[in-house]
C-alpha cells in the first residue's frame, strides 16, 4: 500500500494485477465521501465513461446491464453505488476494499476522472503527485538493477583467479579446453545455489535467454549476494585442496543458510556474521 498527499489528504494506492488503483474514499474523506462518490456515479457522463473504459479493458463486462444503467442515468430516481455497479456489470475498474485500508478504489484512469469531478486543480495535483510516485519507483528499480550488476561482478575475479592458479594446473588439458574448467566450477556454484547448471536453465527457459541473458540476470538481490559470497568461499576451499564433491556439499549448506537469513531478515550484517561462523564450523567438520 502506497500513499500520496494531495491538498493535505493522504490518498492510498494499491496494486491489482500490476495496475494501480487509487482510493476515491481518501480523495473526499471528511467531505461526506460516500455521497460524493454516489453523486458522481449517478451522473450520465460518468456512467458513459465507466462503461467505455470497461469495454476497452474488460472482456467480461456485461454490456446489456450497462445499457440499462445508461438509460436510467440522469433520472431523479436513479441511484448507483460502486457495489451495485460491479455486481451487475462485472466491472473491474472500481472495487471496494474492507479492513484497515478499506474504501472505494478505482483504476488510475477512472480516479483521475473522479479528481476532475472534485475540481480541475485537484485532478492536476493528483496526476502530478502520482507521476512523482512513479518516478521514485523507477529510480528504485534502476538502483536495484545497479546493485545486482555490481553483486554479479563483485568476486568473480577472485573465483576465477583461484581456478587458474589451483585447479587448472592439476589437470591435463590443453589451453583451448581451459574454459570448460571455468564453466564447470561456475556450475558448482549454480547447482549449490539455484539447483541447476547454466545449460539446464537455458534449456528450460529458452524464451528468457534472448539477448545473451542467463540465470544470474534473473536472480534476486539476495541470491546474488549469496552467490558473491560463495565465490569467495569456494576460492578458499580450492586453495585448501578440498575435492569438488566436498566443496559442493559445503557450499550448498551455506547457500541455504544464508538465503534463509536474508529472506527472513533481509540483513547484510546478519549474513556477514553467518558467513564467518558457518565457514569456520563447516571447515572444521570437513577437516575431520
Amino acid at each position: 500500500m502506497k500513499k500520496i498527499e494531495v491538498e493535505e489528504k493522504l490518498i492510498s494506492i494499491t496494486s491489482v494485477n500490476d495496475e494501480d488503483y487509487i482510493c476515491l474514499t481518501d480523495m473526499v474523506r471528511g467531505e461526506e465521501g460516500n455521497d460524493h462518490i454516489r453523486n458522481w456515479m449517478r451522473n450520465r457522463n460518468t456512467v458513459e465513461f465507466l462503461g467505455l473504459w470497461e469495454q476497452l479493458y474488460n472482456p467480461n463486462f456485461k454490456t446489456v446491464e450497462f445499457d440499462t444503467f445508461k438509460k436510467q442515468a440522469g433520472l431523479n430516481s436513479f441511484n448507483l453505488t460502486p457495489k451495485k455497479w460491479t455486481e451487475h456489470t462485472h466491472a473491474i475498474g472500481i472495487l471496494s476494499k474492507s479492513g484497515r485500508y478499506g474504501g472505494t478504489y478505482a483504476h488510475k484512469d477512472i480516479a483521475f476522472e473522479f479528481g476532475a469531478w472534485i475540481s480541475p486543480m485537484f485532478k492536476l495535483l493528483l496526476i502530478k503527485e502520482f507521476q512523482r510516485l512513479k518516478e521514485i519507483e523507477s529510480n528504485q528499480f534502476n538502483l536495484e538493477w545497479d546493485v545486482k550488476r555490481i553483486l554479479s561482478k563483485a568476486n568473480y575475479t577472485i573465483h576465477t583467479d583461484a581456478i587458474k592458479k589451483h585447479v587448472i594446473p592439476e589437470l591435463t588439458i590443453t589451453k583451448e579446453k581451459e574454459w570448460l574448467t571455468y564453466v564447470d566450477e561456475a556450475d558448482v556454484l549454480n547447482i549449490a545455489l539455484f539447483g541447476c547448471t547454466a545449460k539446464q536453465w537455458r534449456e528450460a527457459n529458452p524464451e528468457l535467454t534472448k539477448n545473451n541473458k542467463n540465470m544470474r540476470d534473473f536472480a534476486s538481490i539476495n541470491q546474488l549476494t549469496v552467490l558473491s559470497n560463495l565465490e569467495v568461499l569456494n576460492s578458499e576451499l580450492i586453495k585448501n585442496k578440498l575435492s569438488k564433491n566436498k566443496r559442493f556439499q559445503y557450499l550448498h549448506r551455506v547457500a541455504l543458510q544464508q538465503l534463509a537469513v536474508l529472506d527472513d531478515n533481509n540483513a547484510l550484517k546478519a549474513l556477514q556474521k553467518l558467513s564467518v561462523d558457518t565457514y569456520l564450523n563447516q571447515h572444521n567438520k570437513l577437516d575431520t
